[in-house]
């Protein structure tokens, strides 16, 4: 890398302090390699990057798990 060349985290840095990639408080960066960014405000946690694919699998995860459980409880029940 070339001494006149951003890092990758200075880059990962800059498009996340940029307000063009918050919508409605949903990050969008597909310079930004990393799935899970701190959220605007840090110490509120952390969000995920909608421009990579794997947030997807992650929120299919996040989402899902719960909703397995939920139906599966209500199976038993019945």
């Amino acid at each position: 890398m070339q001494a006149d060349q951003p890092t990758q985290t200075a880059i990962n840095e800059a498009e996340w302090r940029s307000r063009a990639n918050w919508h409605w408080g949903i990050y969008h960066s597909p310079r930004d390699t990393r799935v899970w960014v701190p959220k605007p405000i840090r110490w509120t946690g952390w969000t995920l990057n909608f421009a990579h694919r794997m947030s997807y699998v992650w929120l299919s995860v996040l989402l899902g798990i719960p909703l397995l459980v939920a139906a599966t409880a209500i199976l038993v029940s019945s």
